[in-house]
């Protein structure tokens, strides 16, 4: 990945400096499920890294875990190659057993530090325990930052004046051109505490929000003339500058060759404003708090 291309910075900690990293990631959501050959899902991983999608995001709740093995098998030889994120349960946020999952985590995956773990959706569990178990993982070194996903406005506001919350890195949500209720209220706050979107489902592709963008006839028209396929336009307008800058982070799964491909064509494409108001017309923005699309 050239200087150049798109990214997104994560501020500053006590601990860690800022780091650039690609707009656009891998995703691995459905990878260990006996979908696709288990060596294709190796070598797709391994492919996204050589052409620099160099942030790969997983779960324990994928597979069962079996989506981190993957990971681990493309990462075996190539670990500091990669951003690695991975997310808890929130019924195992706790104190204590925030320190077992992610210790379960880090096994499947053969490393011994996450750059990133999330608390996959609030739960039960109060927040400052789980920030504490976050801290006392930061301090052993397993993991080196802490965000959450699936937080809607109220509850990043309510993490965020709890100690510690401050130093949450990045919020993942659902986000693409069909589902665009974070604009109202969650992605402004965000962009105010300097904290990133990372776009899950920025193709609209999985789960029972799924959509067919590909085949809507503006997307199809707007790709055309750009002479790029509809999921490339589609992940460009996900990571669009918004005032000048970037802050999303879009993480697609992919398992062929040519789709890794085609997303990591995808930080190339620019999007004029003409284009992006085409797309706003026939996908507007909300103009009022929407609940938070969640699959």
């Amino acid at each position: 990945m050239s200087r150049q291309s798109p990214h997104v910075t994560l501020t500053a900690t006590v601990s860690e400096a800022a780091i650039r990293l690609p707009a656009i990631g891998q995703g691995t959501w459905y990878m260990g499920e006996g979908l696709a050959p288990r060596r294709d899902e190796v070598r797709a991983l391994q492919h996204g890294l050589e052409l620099g999608l160099t942030l790969i995001d997983t779960a324990e709740m994928y597979a069962d875990g079996g989506a981190e093995e993957v990971v681990g098998e493309a990462l075996a030889g190539r670990r500091d190659q990669a951003f690695l994120v991975s997310k808890v349960y929130p019924w195992n946020a706790g104190r204590d057993s925030a320190i077992a999952a992610c210790e379960r985590s880090l096994t499947r995956l053969g490393t011994d530090r996450l750059d990133l773990y999330l608390l996959h959706w609030p739960g039960d569990i109060p927040l400052e325990e789980t920030l504490e178990a976050f801290e006392r993982l930061r301090e052993q070194g397993k993991i080196r930052r802490f965000g959450v996903s699936n937080f809607d406005a109220d509850e990043i506001e309510t993490l965020h004046a709890l100690p510690g919350g401050s130093d949450c890195a990045v919020n993942q949500v659902l986000y693409h051109l069909g589902s665009r209720g974070t604009e109202y209220a969650l992605r402004p706050l965000m962009r105010r505490l300097g904290m990133p979107l990372m776009a899950y489902c920025p193709l609209a592709q999985a789960g029972k929000l799924r959509q067919d963008l590909f085949g809507h006839p503006v997307v199809r028209e707007v790709a055309d003339g750009l002479g790029v396929t509809p999921a490339q336009l589609l992940l460009a307008w996900t990571i669009r500058p918004v005032e000048g800058e970037r802050d999303v982070i879009a993480i697609p799964k992919a398992v062929q060759p040519q789709h890794v491909e085609q997303n990591a064509g995808a930080l190339t494409v620019e999007l004029d404003d003409a284009t992006l108001a085409r797309l706003d017309e026939a996908f507007p923005a909300p103009d009022r708090k929407e609940p938070l699309d969640i699959v």
